[in-house]
């Protein structure tokens, strides 16, 4: 099981993973609005503005304040560590 940072001291397995989205787009904001009514929502922003939207397999939608593209040179940096 390998975890990624997602902001704040949170972390998601990334083995369940199925996409990382851009929270800006209508359509995700329709994908987190039905996962609020589901109570499949994760909020894991600490107060701060939703930049990414991370989908799991499980059906569960967490919630970042990072940008997608912090939390790829993360975990891709977080990958050479672990090869090391």
């Amino acid at each position: 099981m390998k975890l990624a940072d997602i902001g704040f001291g949170n972390m998601v397995n990334t083995d369940r993973i199925v996409a990382v989205v851009s929270a800006d787009a209508a359509p995700t904001k329709r994908i987190i609005a039905a996962a609020k009514e589901k109570s499949l929502a994760v909020d894991a922003t600490c107060g701060k503005k939703t930049k990414t939207v991370i989908i799991m397999d499980s059906g569960h939608v967490i919630l970042s304040a990072k940008s997608s593209d912090r939390l790829e040179k993360k975990s891709a940096e977080d990958g050479e560590e672990e090869e090391d």
